[in-house]
């Protein structure tokens, strides 16, 4: 297909797409939304300090993905995809008519179960909507298709911080993101409404409701095909990349650069822009094909300019006084300011070129019947990985007293190690991983 917007003319892509583009939208509305609002009103409130509250918020939205991946995998494997869908869709309905009372009546007990709700509901939609692709895209649409579902996912996030944004800032603002919420989640489920039936991969499946038990045997499984968990452990790589970048975004505007609110805004859309258009070209620079050739590339960009932004803040000189904060355009006219935009934008585009192809690959060479299982354990080593992003940012940052700067040093230095390890381990597996693949051989 010449142009991959295209498969929007196709109810089976485009009715998946804005499912998950709006079910992405909401999450970041509502988690932005809520740690905001811990932030100016709750903490105070409560007498707890804001960093207890935002953290325990970001664990009570992770939690899910460890404890229910697995399950969500077997479950997305055993049934039909569309109906599933939209039954995940009706629970987050009923999931943000609980976070409504809980904003409009201020019951910051009940926002935590619905924060804790809504990453059970991301943990079970995960698995779905990535076994779908590789089932209702043709072979040479699979590529441009997770490229539109990168960007969309990119975008989504942005918006939704955007929007929570504006939102808190409205008169009568818990009202405003209640309602919003609740729009979202409905669109989701008429979105969800057009997809077309997908025939379930193992309906004989019997689901092993044990948690612990079930994770366990995905991950082994997923162990023994070596391509896929080298694949996997690539993608989860990426979400310790993006999580230790943008996680320091409000500290390098504050501090660094001495941005406002609007300065945060532009460094995430530099960067959700550069991960869309680099994931975008993907389908043109690979012709379509499942292929790691773009990886190597992916690998050094993210390394050459995390080093170089590390050099471009090191020789920032901002002479203004601590209580002055600038926007954007004051920045734009300061020297040495447009090569930190450049190194952040090059990063979310050489995060385009990597994470694409990955995920193409998870799909094209996961098993057919234990596909969502294979996708089910790639979201519990996100999860892993996201986790150990935080506690590595923690240890350069406080334990060692390093900078900012020699912090986003240290990640490229560090990428440099794993993404040669990652590339010279899938070369060696890719054949074993074809083969496999031809026979469809499941245990």
């Amino acid at each position: 297909m010449a142009n991959q917007f295209q498969l929007f003319k196709h109810r089976r892509f485009s009715a998946m797409f804005f499912t998950q583009f709006l079910g992405a939208f909401n999450d970041n509305v509502f988690k932005q939304a809520l740690i905001l609002v811990l932030t100016y009103t709750a903490a105070s409130q409560l007498g707890m300090e804001v960093s207890i509250l935002n953290n325990l918020a970001a664990m009570l939205f992770i939690l899910p993905y460890f404890l229910f991946s697995a399950l969500a995998g077997q479950i997305a494997d055993k049934y039909e995809k569309s109906k599933l869908t939209q039954l995940i869709k009706l629970l987050e309905l009923v999931i943000m008519a609980i976070a409504a009372v809980g904003f409009v009546f201020e019951w910051y007990a009940l926002l935590f179960v619905a924060l804790f709700l809504m990453g059970t509901h991301s943990t079970f939609f995960g698995p779905i909507k990535y076994a779908y692709l590789p089932q209702a895209m043709k072979e040479d649409e699979l590529v441009g298709a997770n490229g539109l579902f990168q960007m969309g996912t990119s975008l989504a996030i942005l918006l939704g911080m955007i929007i929570a944004g504006v939102l808190t800032q409205l008169s009568q603002s818990l009202y405003w993101i209640s309602m919003t919420v609740l729009i979202v989640a409905v669109l989701g489920y008429l979105a969800a409404r057009y997809i077309p039936i997908m025939p379930a991969m193992q309906p004989s499946l019997q689901i092993n409701w044990n948690i612990f038990t079930t994770s366990l045997a995905t991950v082994r499984y997923l162990y023994s095909l070596p391509f896929l968990f080298c694949v996997i452990l690539g993608n989860s790589w990426f979400w310790f990349y993006g999580a230790t970048f943008l996680t320091q975004m409000p500290e390098l505007s504050k501090v660094i650069l001495h941005g406002d609110e609007s300065v945060v805004i532009f460094l995430l859309t530099l960067f959700s822009v550069g991960v869309s258009i680099g994931s975008l070209l993907c389908k043109s620079l690979t012709k379509n094909q499942v292929s790691l050739r773009l990886l190597p590339f992916g690998i050094a960009g993210l390394s050459i300019f995390a080093i170089d932004l590390y050099f471009s803040l090191s020789g920032l000189n901002i002479n203004v006084s601590n209580d002055t904060f600038l926007s954007v355009s004051d920045l734009v006219g300061m020297s040495g300011s447009w090569r930190v935009f450049a190194d952040l934008f090059f990063l979310g585009f050489s995060g385009g070129l990597y994470i694409v192809p990955l995920y193409a690959s998870m799909q094209a060479y996961a098993p057919k019947s234990h596909r969502a299982r294979i996708i089910g354990a790639n979201n519990i080593f996100n999860a892993i990985f996201m986790v150990t992003s935080a506690i590595f940012a923690i240890v350069i940052l406080n334990t060692l007293a390093l900078s900012m700067p020699q912090l986003f040093l240290a990640t490229g230095l560090l990428n440099i190690a794993f993404g040669a390890f990652l590339y010279i381990k899938l070369n060696r597996h890719i054949k074993s991983a074809v083969i496999q693949t031809h026979d469809e051989v499941v245990p």
